[in-house]
């Protein structure tokens, strides 16, 4: 609403101020304008209006590219002054450049102002992730987040577990969404399957959760890396550039990361550390619920829905039955355990 009223009184005050300037007749104003007034009023006001229409039609702006345009112009036009300053005693030699030192300057310095904020613009603008030193109010308040940004991926946010991590209180880095993955989750939470679609809006009540969250920083990034064509691949690029490291708990993408060396964080892996641990020999009670692909197998699941594979328990499927562990199998994508049942309850 504030923005929309700023917008309206720029309006007022452009139209009126170039209203006074077009049709005062006076010596001030360019004879052109004395004779033309209402052909300048109206081209005057389509140039200011210009700007408003550029202005509306960029409501996404960020704070760093337009710091990096600002600050690349800024030193450009310092940079061809100061390199002109410096040229202008090697202009008035007469035995170099003769009568002609002045137009030589000229052309100098029209192309050290074309040339200098261009390449300054275009050079921040590459490095922004960079430069962080030249702007501080820029990323001050990100820089007491913590350490390496950690970018979110679709089944991070699907899984949602990452909302409990972060009520502990141990993460203090900032979060980023990429586009690409909230438009992701969207199609899914749009998808005809309802199981699809109940997947796809717990991610989104798990991103709005995150963000209502004081505690968080979190942010969608609208770049996408070029020459990425999937999005597994487009979030390792992406991820790569911002030297963050990527949350999920997808076994693939966390091998493909790893693969072209990029810090990986897996929900999975957390979670498996902070299961309690059980070792060969240990007594597990266990409700048998169905059979097991191995033959004569019986399988149930602990309360945080660890597998345990029993063996010759698919006679005792709907029983409680007491167990002992015979071995563990962990890895990225979960735990599995293997019992056999107790000799003294056979």
């Amino acid at each position: 609403m504030l923005l929309l009223i700023i917008r309206g009184i720029y309006i007022v005050i452009c139209v009126s101020a170039l209203a006074t300037f077009s049709f005062r007749n006076e010596r001030s104003v360019p004879e052109i304008v004395r004779n033309y007034p209402v052909q300048a009023f109206f081209v005057t006001v389509g140039l200011s209006m210009f700007i408003l229409l550029v202005d509306v039609a960029t409501p996404r702006k960020r704070v760093e590219t337009v710091s990096a345009i600002y600050f690349g112009l800024l030193i450009g036009v310092m940079l061809a002054y100061l390199l002109n300053l410096a040229m202008k005693p090697l202009f008035d030699m007469p035995e170099i450049f003769g009568r002609e030192g002045a137009a030589f300057q000229g052309g100098m310095t029209l192309l050290s102002l074309l040339m200098l904020p261009y390449w300054c613009i275009s050079f921040l603008l590459q490095t922004k992730n960079q430069f962080r030193f030249v702007i501080p109010y820029v990323e001050f308040s990100r820089e007491l987040k913590g350490g390496r940004p950690l970018v979110l991926d679709s089944s991070a946010l699907i899984d949602g577990r990452i909302a409990d991590v972060v009520d502990t209180n141990i993460v203090d880095s900032e979060f980023i969404v990429p586009q690409f993955i909230l438009q992701e989750v969207q199609d899914i939470a749009d998808s005809h399957d309802k199981l699809r679609r109940s997947r796809g809006r717990r991610g989104l009540d798990v991103l709005k959760k995150l963000q209502q969250d004081p505690k968080v920083d979190i942010r969608v990034h609208e770049f996408e890396p070029r020459g990425a064509k999937t999005v597994d691949q487009k979030l390792v690029e992406l991820t790569r550039e911002l030297n963050g490291r990527l949350v999920t708990n997808d076994v693939n993408l966390n091998k493909l990361a790893g693969v072209q060396g990029v810090a990986v964080i897996n929900l999975n892996d957390i979670a498996n550390a902070l299961k309690p641990r059980f070792i060969p020999g240990e007594h597990v009670r266990i409700r048998i619920i169905k059979e097991g692909e191995g033959a004569g197998q019986g399988v149930g699941y602990l309360d945080d829905g660890t597998m345990v594979v029993v063996e010759q328990g698919n006679r005792e499927i709907g029983r409680d039955v007491d167990t002992v562990v015979t071995s563990v199998l962990q890895n990225s994508a979960g735990r599995m355990i293997f019992s056999r049942l107790v000799d003294n309850d056979r």
